[in-house]
């Protein structure tokens, strides 16, 4: 189901809707609700839809790059993960207590539906990491089924490679697909495998893999309440991430002036007239 379609779905279940960011629509909605949703899918057959966790960094990629937007805007999902989008789904009207942190959506509908057989599937990451991540997590809910996983080359597939995979994927019957390959790696591969793979529901949520492999420290709540989570990130690996956080959060709030500005000139004109 596309974006557009589901707002009218949203309404229906007494919830806002959706707003938009810079052009990007965003799901008005919690985790609990993404989980309802995703159980729904699974309920549902075997369609495929696809999940994207979005923030600030997503945002301004699709600025740059209008494929993004387009695969952004999409999908069946695209929620808000990051502090920024939260307040400015506030300032529109939404009830937005939490974020839909990326992390805690996986561990959180790892943990509600330990028990009722879904079968998962992790593609991305190194094999080191995904074999930490798979042994954390059996650690943590010993009921939970791991289907299989896969951790591509760093490299782009061959079509034979890639049709292998898919096929592999297929046979295994996952009910969910965790994909862990970053943004905007991650959401360009689930709307290319949309239509061949036969998942319920796949779930673009990057770091987590590492997060839960053990390999990368998350900032402490309070911080990731309060949209300091990038300057945690930041101080942890400053050279890798610097023009990440430092120059695109600068353009995000660039951008969203310039939005500002031409829809008051807009506003504007139109009172003059």
């Amino acid at each position: 189901m596309e974006l557009v379609a589901l707002e009218a779905e949203l309404q229906t279940e007494n919830m806002h809707g959706l707003f938009e960011v810079l052009g990007i629509r965003f799901a008005a909605i919690q985790i609990s609700d993404v989980i309802d949703k995703i159980e729904g899918w699974i309920a549902g057959g075997r369609r495929t839809h696809y999940v994207c966790v979005s923030n600030v960094h997503s945002v301004v990629e699709s600025q740059r790059d209008p494929r993004l937007k387009e695969v952004l805007n999409g999908g069946d999902l695209n929620v808000p993960d990051g502090m920024p989008i939260i307040w400015l789904g506030r300032s529109r009207g939404n009830s937005l207590p939490r974020r839909v942190y990326g992390p805690d959506l996986f561990v959180e509908f790892c943990r509600e539906t330990q028990n009722r057989g879904y079968r998962h599937y992790f593609y991305g990451g190194a094999p080191h990491v995904v074999e930490a991540l798979i042994g954390n997590l059996r650690g943590m809910f010993p009921e939970m089924h791991v289907a299989g996983h896969y951790s591509p080359p760093f490299r782009a597939l061959t079509a034979e490679e890639d049709l292998e995979v898919i096929e592999m994927i297929n046979a295994a019957a996952p009910d969910v697909l965790w994909v862990g390959l970053g943004c905007p790696k991650q959401e360009f591969w689930m709307r290319a495998h949309r239509e061949t793979l036969s998942v319920p529901a796949i779930v673009g949520i990057g770091q987590a893999f590492d997060i839960f492999a053990g390999n990368v420290r998350q900032a402490p709540a309070w911080m990731r309440e309060h949209g300091l989570e990038w300057l945690f990130r930041l101080l942890q690996e400053p050279r890798r991430l610097w023009r990440r956080y430092l120059i695109y959060n600068v353009e995000f709030i660039l951008r969203l002036a310039g939005e500002s500005l031409a829809s008051s000139k807009f506003t504007s004109t139109l009172y003059r007239s």
